[in-house]
């Protein structure tokens, strides 16, 4: 195999330790998955982000050899994920959305199951469940039944069973569904923590953005199966600007209709849109000048002006209406050319 050597997140020059060469999956006449390509590199924590159905999840079962590509391969450390699905496995650790554990076992029982399914020495599998209940801050817990466990609690007692084979590569599916804010904070830490100060490599699928970009080195945004953009968040947010898409939040008082009717007959205004305090205004031009001096002369106060840019929820739903733009001209090509063929 030939590999494009970039910069890992450590700095180091490095192989990516996952990866995608025209990864497929075909559900009859539905594509699931479309020409995946993707690297992904030693120590990084990667979003794979994207709506329901997106094709998130069948990536990353063909990732675990759990279901067979209709084409293209994929690798993780170079070992073949379709073939060699016993050794990928053995570097592995997978995190579905709803962990599930024998609900009359109580936390550590379930971590000792796990660690004597991997084939663990019983004096490892013992220092090994202490040492990750204190990790993840389950050892309060770990000896009530699993049954009686809140999600988040769940969640970070299933980090823990993940941990206990110690695997290189963490593949995580929508680990922060249903948890609150506090647990949400310690959970996001923690994954950090298993990349930043462990080195594993981290992929987690998800479809919630603000959560994920915060931990995120780099994402790629996931649509209808196809990886339509890939990057670090800063790099996706120039691109959009450099294509033209701004967005103003504005604030001003006196707030009443006039305010909104000024921003729509600034020129150059897609949309104006309320958003709890703010109105956001989606334009192709910078138009801060322009707004200020429209305020001052039609007498309003500005109290809040802000350039977003780096926003994932706004770069992801400019890519995605640039993909319906995009398809929507691929359709009116193909109509025109059914059109044309039914004329000959």
């Amino acid at each position: 195999m030939e590999y494009n050597l970039e910069e890992s997140t450590t700095g180091v020059t490095a192989r990516p330790l996952i990866r995608t060469v025209g990864l497929t999956k075909e559900y009859g006449s539905k594509k699931a998955v479309f020409d995946l390509n993707l690297e992904i590199y030693p120590g990084e924590i990667f979003g794979l982000l994207g709506p329901n159905g997106a094709g998130k999840t069948t990536t990353t079962l063909m990732l675990l050899g759990l279901t067979e590509p209709t084409a293209g391969q994929a690798w993780i450390d170079e070992m073949d994920c379709t073939w060699d699905t016993i050794d990928v496995k053995k570097i592995t650790g997978y995190m579905p959305d709803n962990v599930g554990f024998y609900g009359d076992m109580t936390g550590r029982e379930n971590l000792r199951f796990t660690g004597r399914l991997n084939g663990l020495a019983e004096e490892v599998i013992e220092a090994r469940c202490e040492e990750l209940l204190e990790r993840v801050g389950m050892t309060y817990a770990a000896d009530q039944k699993t049954g009686t466990y809140s999600r988040g609690m769940r969640q970070r007692l299933g980090v823990a069973d993940v941990l206990m084979k110690d695997p290189k590569v963490i593949i995580m599916d929508e680990p922060t569904l249903g948890i609150d804010p506090e647990g949400m904070r310690e959970l996001m830490q923690l994954i950090q923590d298993l990349a930043k100060k462990d080195g594993r490599t981290i992929l987690i699928s998800s479809h919630q953005l603000y959560q994920i970009q915060q931990i995120c080195d780099r994402v790629g945004l996931f649509v209808d199966g196809e990886l339509i953009a890939c990057g670090r968040i800063d790099e996706l947010a120039g691109q959009m600007q450099q294509e033209g898409h701004q967005v103003l939040e504005v604030a001003g008082l006196p707030d009443n209709e006039g305010l909104q009717a000024l921003l729509e007959r600034l020129g150059n205004v897609d949309t104006v849109e309320r958003e709890g305090e703010y109105y956001l205004v989606r334009s192709r031009f910078d138009l801060r000048r322009e707004l200020m001096r429209r305020f001052l002369s039609e007498g309003y106060t500005l109290t809040h002006l802000r350039q977003r840019g780096s926003d994932l929820d706004e770069i992801y739903r400019r890519y995605f209406e640039k993909g319906d733009e995009e398809n929507d001209s691929d359709n009116r090509k193909a109509g025109k050319k059914r059109t044309a063929a039914g004329a000959v």
